[in-house]
């Protein structure tokens, strides 16, 4: 893992890092995780793992006008996979309601958590800006487009928006309050990114290479001599907005119910369940291959449909635009009015394939975005939930197709075309070697697929000046305060398996990395651990969570403290970064603030 492979920053092995301790506990009078876990994980349909037999597909059945159609019973659906019919073994219809957010946990002091905020209902609604797959004159048109629709939002509807440029940012979690959410449009996070300059590093096997490009990611580096957003190689753009996705799902992943994710973009690079040709002509080797079934994975377990909506709204032909590069004339114009349609085209081929692959809509060929986006959280509200299990799905990465069908009425179906059927020991291939770099990264958004609460808080003894540091940074200088946290992990969200004798086990990687105001990696600690559970402590991890004791220096000043939880046998994360005011003085109270969402 990365916490025992990454070297310093300025050269210079770091030597192993101290022991953590590993406790399980009670939870003291008022710590509610193990509850707050369950009610965030409870809803009404079970969980959907990609990796286990049971397969939950949301069906989204309408008229020809869009209106839905109501009332439907588990014997007007027939299910196939793969060409063979399925039995149904569970089976719901959710409607929209207005379900209030409730308000905030109240957090002892110096406490947090990754619990989610969105609202127990049967449905929310995401708006994804996307900077880098939109061209500037787009931009503009959405944000105005999105103003407009916001501030006549329906009352009591929740949204949250996320930012895509050179990463996924949060812009705005999720809020019914329409001043909160035209004030995050209009925030530098929302902003057009197109002129920022990103990284792209090599993709070899050196273990130097390795650990720039995750100090790099953590930090969200820049190096002016990378290319500009907009110039980015289509692979290197269709690789970061897999990555986005990633991050979303599992940022998503403790919200019950079905997340409709409405995408703004010029152009959409990637394709969830690609084709068999279009399988074949991809030549990004097995970093990208594996992305996309992470990604596929991650959108599926987390209910998402993806609703892309075109930026450009009615297409305009550009190619003698002032913009093009100058006028053509006789056949070059027609070259370039062809070339112009080849790209609409294909973009619009797209926009349906990654909306049918999903169980989504693609919206194009209208200059009303508000429209749209009301017309994608109406669509999205009324929808039917049907669980099967395969009699025998081999765990051997292939696709598997599923069909459905209703018995009568021709009626519009919108549903997930399938999914891979992936180990969760996947090949390194297959996952990221590092799986916490991504969700740890500075300003990234928080991960909920394992749920946690953190008590940040100076050690109770501190360390002589002269003695080791805690931590794998051997060169921190300077005034410095050891932290002391303390981790309680939800077991109802974690992958505890059992054995013969009735003992549970399970394997996770702890981490934290601390930052400074622009970014930097300034200390980090971590490591995994295996445990095995007999009965009676089992009852006590699912009663209380299971804890964990990790000690960090850190240098006076403000720093962002990240923390991330990974179950390594369901390939789920956790992660949680706050931001902390250090004194240097070991008697100093330290004031730390709200949970950093961007």
């Amino acid at each position: 893992m990365i916490w025992a492979r990454l070297r310093a920053i300025e050269n210079g092995l770091v030597r192993v890092l101290p022991p953590f301790t590993l406790l399980i506990f009670l939870c003291c009078a008022g710590s509610v995780l193990a509850q707050d876990a369950a009610t965030a994980y409870q809803g009404t349909t079970p969980l959907f793992k990609a990796n286990a037999s049971a397969v939950a597909v949301d069906v989204v059945v309408s008229k020809c006008d869009d209106e839905p159609v109501r009332g439907l019973s588990k014997q007007d659906f027939e299910v196939l996979e793969d060409g063979k019919p399925q039995t149904v073994d569970f089976f719901a219809e959710h409607t929209a309601s207005d379900v209030p957010l409730a308000a905030p946990a109240q957090m002892p002091a110096n406490e947090y958590a990754n619990l989610p905020t969105a609202p127990a209902s049967d449905s929310v609604n995401v708006l994804l800006l996307d900077t880098l797959n939109t061209e500037p004159l787009d931009q503009i048109n959405v944000r105005r487009q999105i103003d407009r629709f916001v501030a006549k939002i329906r009352p009591g509807t929740p949204v949250a928006i996320f930012s895509l440029g050179s990463k996924l940012k949060l812009v705005q979690d999720f809020t019914a309050d329409a001043a909160l959410l035209r004030a995050a449009l209009s925030s530098k996070h929302a902003e057009g990114t197109s002129g920022a300059r990103i990284a792209v590093e090599s993709r070899g096997d050196e273990a130097d290479a390795n650990m720039q490009k995750a100090l790099m990611a953590m930090s969200g580096a820049t190096d002016a001599g990378s290319p500009a957003l907009m110039q980015l190689k289509a692979e290197d753009r269709a690789l970061l907005t897999l990555q986005a996705l990633e991050q979303l799902s599992r940022n998503l992943a403790g919200v019950p119910g079905r997340k409709n994710l409405i995408w703004f973009a010029s152009s959409f690079p990637v394709a969830i369940f690609p084709t068999v040709r279009e399988q074949q002509s991809f030549n990004h080797g097995p970093e990208f291959t594996g992305a996309l079934h992470q990604t596929a994975d991650l959108l599926t377990a987390s209910r998402v449909a993806v609703y892309p909506v075109d930026a450009e709204g009615i297409h305009i032909d550009r190619s003698t635009g002032v913009d093009s590069g100058g006028s053509s004339e006789g056949d070059n114009l027609a070259q370039d009015q062809a070339l112009d349609l080849a790209n609409h085209s294909a973009n619009i081929a797209a926009m349906e394939q990654l909306a049918g692959d999903t169980g989504g809509e693609a919206l194009y060929t209208s200059n009303n975005m508000s429209q749209a986006v009301a017309r994608a959280m109406e669509y999205g509200a009324h929808y039917y939930t049907l669980i099967y299990t395969p009699p025998s799905t081999p765990v051997d990465g292939k696709f598997h197709r599923i069909e459905v069908k209703l018995a009568q009425g021709k009626y519009k179906l919108a549903y997930r075309r399938g999914y891979y059927a992936d180990s969760a020991m996947a090949p390194a291939a297959a996952q990221s070697a590092d799986p916490l770099v991504p969700v740890m990264a500075h300003g990234a958004p928080s991960a909920t697929q394992v749920l946690y609460r953190v008590r940040v808080q100076p050690a109770a003894v501190q360390p002589a000046p002269d003695a080791r540091r805690a931590g794998g940074n051997a060169k921190l200088r300077g005034p410095l305060m050891r932290y002391s946290v303390d981790f309680n992990i939800s077991a109802a969200s974690l992958e505890l398996e059992s054995a013969a004798d009735g003992a549970h086990t399970a394997r996770i990687e702890l981490a934290l990395l601390a930052y400074d105001r622009e970014g930097k990696p300034l200390n980090w600690t971590g490591g995994s651990m295996n445990m095995s559970l007999n009965a009676a402590s089992y009852a006590k991890a699912q009663r209380s969570g299971i804890g964990a004791r990790m000690e960090i220096d850190l240098p006076e000043g403000d720093v962002s403290l990240a923390s991330g939880v990974y179950d390594l046998i369901a390939r789920k994360a956790g992660a949680l970064e706050i931001l902390l005011d250090v004194r240097g003085a070991p008697t100093a109270v330290n004031s730390l603030a709200t949970p950093r969402s961007q």
